[in-house]
């Protein structure tokens, strides 16, 4: 019985052998619970970069799949349109998640994902890239805390030679009703954890957020994001949209 129990730990092992997070086309903090087995969950992630660099539209789909109550697997792929553009491809990721299964009754929610991907050369420096992502959750009362101390590192590309970078992120909501959330998400790039950027090279971003639970089949979470360094773009208006399938 004992064995058992790490199973799901020996999975990470082996699974952490995968994608950075694609900046600015999937902005979400992760919360522990993975997707119920046998279901299959389907999100649209739209952002929209209002003040910036470059003002262009970022839509991502992405499928996830839970295997069982501990195990899951989600598929991205990623595409944008500017200015008098159409639509073109980015990339996609594959990202296998596990977690502590309910019945170990542990005080916090915790899990890990190990996220790969590719992306083309004309839209990253860095074509393949690794992200290993630890998710901490917390419900107290109508508070609600997650953390997500996000590693990244290149793979192929203009900063392959470097080790892993620290990104981490966050979100504390609040229940306004049973059906409206509000919260705060950050979100950070700090650089390399042998040696953080200088702070006028780090992104911050702040986004206050709105999560509306109409059903348990649907979810929606929508914010605005804003800057604080001139790392980022500047403000990023984002929403997602999401389906619980059988």
């Amino acid at each position: 019985m004992i064995a058992m129990k790490w199973i799901p730990f020996a999975a990470l092992l082996f699974l952490a052998a995968s994608a950075r997070g694609q900046d600015n086309y999937e902005i979400q903090v992760y919360g522990a619970e993975t997707v119920a087995p046998g279901m299959t969950m389907v999100e649209v992630h739209s952002n929209v970069t209002a003040r910036g660099e470059q003002h262009a539209v970022r839509e991502t789909l992405e499928l996830t799949h839970g295997f069982n109550d501990w195990f899951e697997t989600g598929f991205y792929v990623f595409t944008t349109a500017g200015s008098g553009q159409g639509w073109s491809y980015v990339g996609d990721h594959i990202r296998p998640r596990v977690r502590v299964p309910p019945e170990w009754h542990w005080p916090v929610g915790v899990s890990l994902s190990t996220e790969i991907g590719y992306v083309r050369p004309k839209y990253a420096a860095d074509t393949w890239s690794w992200e290993l992502r630890p998710i901490v959750d917390k419900t107290l009362g109508r508070w609600y805390v997650a953390l997500n101390p996000a590693l990244e590192k290149s793979l192929h590309g203009e900063n392959a030679g470097q080790g892993f970078e620290l990104a981490p992120a966050m979100n504390v909501k609040f229940d306004v009703t049973p059906k409206v959330g509000a919260g705060i998400e950050y979100y950070a790039g700090l650089g390399p954890l042998s040696h953080f950027d200088p702070s006028a090279a780090q992104s911050h971003q702040i986004y206050p957020s709105i999560d509306l639970n109409v059903s348990p089949d649907w979810e929606f979470n929508a914010g605005v994001g804003f800057g604080l360094t001139r790392a980022k773009d500047r403000v990023i208006v984002k929403f997602i949209v999401g389906r619980r399938m059988h």
